[in-house]
């Protein structure tokens, strides 16, 4: 089979690799789509190894076909469509994934649309519901508002009853925000959010793809009893916390990881997904949540799409085709 090898991370190469085969308990899905994620850039970079066990191949979410099944497997059919979060391999004709990450594309949505929902339907819920406990009349402040995470976290947090305020780099992507359901948006070269925020009363959750280079200005941002949730390190890994302003407000600061769980387990991916399956698929297939797809690109030219990532000129997902 082929499958993109990453040669360096300005080079990558979509060549012959050896076939793969289900083990007992997963299932092999034949890829119509993968989703770009900022951690493929960073795999590519040779900065974000696989967790022991997963494919060395990039790739964190497909959409496709099963095209076989494992022994043990009894939820999933060869022939269904499917898409499915992965610890690696999705960039490539063919992948293996336990069968409790495989989900079934949502009424109305496109196989290769679907390819972009993995990822930010698990990472959003997880960290929005499972970690912070956003809830109704609750504030939510988004970084990189108009990202694959960012527009997918808008229009469920609606969904849920919060408000959203969310910050991004140019009008065009304040202005998608605004579309998906942000009453509050923020341009970061010209104002400064933790000024907007307080004005609003604090944000009862901040989910951060910054890191470092935000950490005092969002704890100065959140509510009392607020969370930051810190899922990103775009802004770098290290920074001062200020326990006292922490203390004064009850404050919580969290970071998450999604990619290196357990299959098992209460915070395992397969309890993920069963979670997203139950709550925000039904959100998908009424219309209510739909994917934000960027720009979809043959996986060819997954150099190009790599570094139209990186550069941030495209809002919501990339997508790479086969």
């Amino acid at each position: 089979m082929r499958a993109i090898v990453a040669e360096s991370d300005q080079v990558l190469s979509w060549r012959e690799i050896p076939d793969i085969q289900p083990t007992p308990g997963e299932v092999l899905i034949q890829v119509t789509a993968a989703g770009v994620n900022r951690a493929d850039l960073l795999q590519a970079a040779g900065l974000y190894p696989p967790p022991p066990g997963a494919s060395d191949t990039i790739g964190l979410e497909v959409s496709g076909v099963i095209a076989a099944v494992g022994d043990e497997v009894t939820d999933w059919t060869v022939g269904q469509e499917v898409c499915a979060l992965l610890a690696g391999g999705g960039y490539a004709e063919y992948v293996a994934v336990p069968a409790p990450q495989v989900l079934p594309v949502p009424t109305g949505v496109a196989l290769v649309d679907a390819a972009g929902l993995p990822e930010v339907a698990c990472t959003v819920w997880s960290n929005l519901v499972q970690t912070a406990g956003l809830a109704e009349g609750q504030l939510l402040l988004v970084h990189g508002g108009a990202s694959g995470v960012g527009s997918h976290a808008i229009q469920v947090a609606r969904q849920l009853g919060a408000w959203v305020a969310v910050t991004a780099g140019s009008d065009a992507k304040l202005q998608l925000c605004r579309e998906l359901g942000a009453e509050i948006t923020v341009n970061y070269h010209d104002e400064d959010f933790v000024a907007r925020i307080r004005e609003a009363g604090g944000a009862d959750v901040i989910l951060d793809i910054m890191g470092a280079a935000y950490l005092d200005r969002n704890v100065d941002a959140l509510a009392n009893d607020g969370r930051l949730v810190v899922i990103g390190m775009q802004g770098g890994v290290k920074g001062e916390l200020n326990i006292g302003k922490l203390l004064a407000k009850r404050a919580g600061v969290i970071a998450t990881a999604l990619r290196g769980r357990p299959v098992e387990g209460p915070h395992g991916k397969g309890a993920v997904v069963a979670a997203v399956a139950d709550k925000v698929w039904p959100m998908l297939s009424s219309g209510r949540v739909k994917p934000v797809i960027g720009a979809s690109l043959p996986i060819e030219q997954a150099g190009e799409a790599h570094r139209l990532l990186a550069s941030g000129e495209v809002a919501g997902k990339v997508v790479l085709t086969l």
